[in-house]
């Protein structure tokens, strides 16, 4: 895991401590902390999971995204309160009485995508083959008792053996010292 998924279980953990903090004390300042946290923890948890190239949870997260994003926008114009003063400056007003279900959709539209999106980063991927070493396995060889040569020392050149010429039995095998010899020049 890297340092974005380190992140994000550090930003989980605060976020859970700020959430308890905020229930019990009921100060504004705690529950900004607490979306602070969350914020962080989304974020780490997307560049995590970007980083692992988990494609699907990206998906996933895009779209548990939107769906946030658009059911608090739909609370939040029930009651008035979005983008301007004006109830029916977007058309005719609606009834506030029926808003609890875009905000529960909301709830649970957020609360889903940062469950995908967490679990994408920190559990490890099962199957990938990166994460487990593959065991090799001892081959058997067959060895031969001829003698090994020495290896050649570091300071002096390999020699390498000269070809044989097959040569007529009684003859001797001609050097290549003769071979190549200019004629002898005349005086």
């Amino acid at each position: 895991m890297g340092n974005s998924g380190k992140l994000a279980v550090v930003a989980a953990f605060v976020s859970l401590g700020l959430l308890v903090m905020a229930a019990v004390v009921l100060e504004e300042l705690v529950l900004y902390l607490f979306l602070g946290s969350v914020l962080i923890c989304y974020l780490a948890s997307l560049v995590q999971v970007f980083n692992r190239r988990r494609y699907l949870v990206v998906l996933l997260a895009a779209a548990g995204t939107s769906v946030f994003i658009g059911c608090s926008i739909a609370f939040l114009r029930m009651w008035g309160i979005a983008f301007n003063q004006d109830a029916n400056a977007l058309g005719s007003a609606v009834s506030t009485r029926d808003s609890d279900i875009y905000f529960y959709l909301a709830a649970v539209a957020g609360l889903g995508t940062l469950a995908v999106l967490f679990l994408g980063a920190v559990v490890p991927s099962f199957g990938s083959r990166a994460a487990v070493p593959a065991k090799r396995t001892p081959t058997t060889t067959k060895r031969t008792s001829s003698p090994r040569k020495p290896a050649p020392r570091a300071g002096t050149p390999a020699k390498r053996p000269a070809p044989r010429t097959p040569t007529a039995p009684g003859k001797r095998p001609a050097s290549s010292a003769s071979s190549q010899r200019k004629p002898a020049s005349k005086r």
